[in-house]
């Protein structure tokens, strides 16, 4: 499936030299855990999150001090491109701007005063810096959450729609709207509301979502069901975890979903059951971690790790190849058709050959 035949339409940020929105890729983003005052620990994290597939990295900028930072990082050339997470103090903001930062995220609910906010879009306009308007349930404004007595999904549209108008009162439209919730219906809710009401392109997460286990099922519950509806321009899988996990993450929902055109593989595998006479279950755990460095030059390939012949090469036709167990061996297929038998412990092996042959087609 191509997500533009699906996909909402919007406009287009750019962010450094990637885009967000109109008919860009989806873009995958993570935020890094480190000190921001340790530069060491930043710039090691950020380069592991850009080998990792990261198209856009957010530090958190809480301090002055903390802002000379993205200077050394900008200084640094890296890549990927670099948004300074700011809360509170307007002055963080310009500084991250001075410093070349790539993209600021700002909640205008806790930057204070119209005039201060005005004072950041004057000068990432000036700069030519976009903006993303990051709205949660615990900073509603108190005119809106006295409105609706509880952070509803119309609330926090509500709220984002402010901060959106604010932004365009001072002539400033390079606008990606986030409003994240730990409630999952609620972020999908919220989320639909300003799909239909406005042209922003949109970042998707479900904000505290939990460890690698839990916050990635709430994370492909809400950002998934979001993007089959063709809504959301960027991601973040947030997970109680080491950043890169939430890379990988985003990529597998992204593949799943067949919204993820930059080369990957994605492996299909039963569930097992009594017919299964092969460890699958290591297997398919050795066989991941076999390919997760792999370059496919761009293409995307299909993977079928089967339990038995019953289920495996006719429900697996749609995969490019893969192979279905038997007893201490397994049968190697392309498109469904057998083409032969490797023993147990060559099955790895082998599907790593099969992978080289339909990368370099």
């Amino acid at each position: 499936m191509n997500y533009n035949d699906i996909r909402r339409r919007t406009k287009c940020v750019k962010i450094k030299d990637k885009e967000i929105g109109g008919s860009a890729d989806i873009l995958i983003q993570s935020m890094t855990n480190t000190d921001t005052l340790d530069y060491d620990s930043t710039i090691k994290q950020i380069k592991a999150l850009e080998n990792a597939g990261c198209d856009i990295v957010r530090i958190t900028v809480p301090t002055i001090e903390a802002a000379k930072t993205i200077k050394k990082i900008k200084d640094s050339g890296v890549n990927v491109p670099i948004v300074a997470d700011i809360h509170f103090d307007y002055r963080v903001a310009l500084e991250c701007v001075k410093y070349g930062v790539d993209k600021i995220r700002i909640n205008p609910g806790n930057i204070g005063e119209d005039w201060k906010v005005r004072e950041v879009t004057s000068a990432c306009k000036s700069e030519g810096i976009p903006i993303r308007i990051g709205v949660n349930g615990g900073s509603l404004e108190k005119h809106i959450l006295e409105k609706y007595s509880s952070p509803t999904p119309e609330a926090l549209a509500e709220s984002a729609f402010y901060h959106a108008n604010l932004l365009e009162k001072f002539g400033f439209y390079d606008t990606v709207l986030s409003v994240k919730s730990s409630n999952v219906r609620n972020m999908i809710l919220t989320n639909r509301i300003i799909a239909q009401n406005c042209d922003y392109p949109i970042h998707l997460g479900v904000t505290e979502a939990g460890d690698s286990y839990s916050g990635l099922v709430k994370s492909c519950a809400g950002v998934g069901s979001l993007l089959c509806d063709g809504i959301g321009d960027t991601i973040r899988i947030s997970l109680t975890a080491d950043p890169c996990e939430e890379i990988r993450a985003a990529k597998e929902l992204l593949c799943s979903l067949g919204f993820y055109n930059r080369g990957s593989i994605q492996v299909v595998s039963c569930p097992t059951c009594g017919r299964t006479k092969i460890d699958l279950i290591e297997l398919s755990y050795k066989f991941k971690k076999a390919i997760k460095s792999i370059d496919t030059n761009g293409k995307d390939i299909k993977v079928a790790l089967m339990g038995c012949v019953v289920n495996g090469p006719g429900e697996a036709k749609e995969c490019d190849f893969g192979i279905a167990g038997g007893k201490g061996e397994a049968v190697l297929f392309r498109h469904g058709e057998i083409i032969g038998k490797i023993p147990e412990d060559k099955i790895i092996e082998s599907l790593l050959d099969e992978i080289e042959i339909f990368k370099n087609k």
